[in-house]
């Protein structure tokens, strides 16, 4: 099984914002797109997503995937728990899952805490937290390094490599290192 992207091209507001994308993803594989603002990135990540059509091109994706865009769409009033909690029994996962992702992330001190209380980083380690809790193969990332301290870069890169190494896939939109071991580079607007 491969995620196979082959001349893609998105259309947004009436204009061509990238056409021609190609690539091809295995698990264990990661790709980062980078480029500047504007350039398609994070319609790149709602292609794949299937939130958007493509305007050309084809993607064959077999993978469930999941996508940590630039919401966390934590409810404010409820705790992280609760939120986590929600999300995992959608997923088909115990609270027990809910648990450990908050504790891979560093948030199990914040468990209780209402959402609302949740600094920018906090709310995107959570976030983050959700993915690895979903079980997808191909985790989606839009700037996912965005308002993280070093030490959460670290988490984050290792849950990252983790991840990979159970076979799981990334797609990572940045302008950042993210601590990905040799990927793949796609640069949209070159």
């Amino acid at each position: 099984m491969r995620l196979e992207v082959d001349n893609l091209a998105c259309d947004r507001g009436g204009r061509r914002v990238f056409e021609g994308i190609g690539f091809v993803l295995a698990p264990g594989d990661a790709l980062q797109v980078e480029g500047a603002n504007g350039a398609g990135k994070s319609s790149l990540l709602r292609l794949l997503a299937g939130l958007l059509t493509p305007a050309a091109g084809r993607i064959d994706n077999p993978f469930a995937r999941t996508l940590v865009g630039h919401e966390t769409a934590l409810k404010p009033g409820r705790t992280l728990f609760d939120e986590m909690r929600h999300w995992a029994r959608l997923d088909g996962r115990s609270a027990a899952y809910a648990a450990a992702a908050l504790d891979r992330f560093g948030l199990s001190a914040l468990a209780e805490l209402p959402c609302a209380m949740l600094s920018s980083g906090q709310r995107r380690r959570a976030a983050l937290a959700r993915a690895a809790l979903s079980g997808a193969p191909l985790w989606l990332l839009d700037e996912p390094a965005v308002g993280l301290d070093a030490a959460s870069r670290t988490t984050l890169a290792a849950a990252l490599g983790a991840h990979r190494d159970a076979g799981g896939l990334v797609v990572a939109v940045t302008h950042e290192p993210l601590g990905l071991a040799g990927p793949q580079r796609l640069r949209l607007g070159a």
